[in-house]
């Protein structure tokens, strides 16, 4: 390994729910849950910048929505997606709900997590607090723990009432597990659930991302989410292009 590559422990705190570090490797630093599961990765010179495709993926999920306003973020990790959104998307209000309190406070500290006054975070299980967030434009889902997706990811309720919780021609953006199929995790769930009104889009990771409108008179409107793409790929300093290409009608 060469001096640039030495990985360097920055934190490592315990809870109920088992160990998390922040690891630093050269401009990277890294969020780990239990042993070695890696859950958020920050370029330190820009904490906005989204170095993996499912985290571009989830933003083109924020695309399809025109202008959104507001956004519920199921899960926070290191917060680059949150702070994305918050730097390239119109909103005004957004909340969080983190079920482990440890897990922001490394976030602000190491992981360049900024004190927006547009952010609310909430410490708290996600399948319990969703009654009483605010109705949201976009809402994400990203509950993973050190085994994988968490089991509100496969909770028909849960997954029925963030459909619920969006406002009209609001989106819902859940970063599923892929099978070694390639569908996503419960996927004869998803279908029954959404009656196969949603589209998908595979990402190299392993996982999919699945974009669920508001409602079935609801569609996505292919061209107009490649031309905000493309109007905000200088600022991004990436293009989404190509994964918009892999978006699928639902499997």
């Amino acid at each position: 390994m060469s001096e640039e590559r030495v990985e360097r422990l920055l934190a490592e705190v315990h809870d109920d729910f088992g160990m998390i570090r922040v690891l630093e490797v050269a401009d990277y630093r890294f969020l780990e849950f239990g042993d070695a599961i890696e859950q958020s990765c920050v370029f330190t010179a820009d904490p906005c910048w989204l170095e993996y495709d499912y985290t571009r993926a989830m933003l083109i999920g924020a695309l399809c929505h025109e202008a959104p306003e507001s956004a519920l973020f199921l899960g926070l990790g290191a917060g680059t997606l949150t702070q994305a959104c918050l730097k390239f998307l119109p909103l005004e209000d957004v909340e969080a709900i983190e079920l482990r309190p440890d897990v922001p406070r490394l976030a602000i500290e190491y992981l360049g997590l900024d004190d927006d006054p547009r952010l609310y975070i909430r410490i708290g299980d996600a399948l319990e607090l969703l009654d009483s967030a605010e109705p949201a434009d976009l809402i994400f889902v990203d509950l993973y723990n050190d085994l994988g997706p968490a089991a509100g990811h496969l909770a028909w309720k849960f997954l029925e009432d963030c459909q619920k919780k969006l406002s009209a021609n609001g989106w819902l953006v859940i970063n599923q597990w892929a099978t070694d199929d390639g569908k996503p995790l419960g996927a004869a769930l998803l279908r029954g659930l959404y009656h196969r009104h949603y589209w998908e889009l595979p990402v190299k990771e392993g996982n999919v991302i699945l974009l669920v409108p508001s409602d079935l008179d609801q569609t996505l409107d292919i061209d107009a989410l490649t031309a905000r793409a493309q109007a905000l790929a200088p600022r991004l300093g990436y293009s989404l292009d190509s994964l918009i290409k892999a978006i699928r009608p639902a499997t």
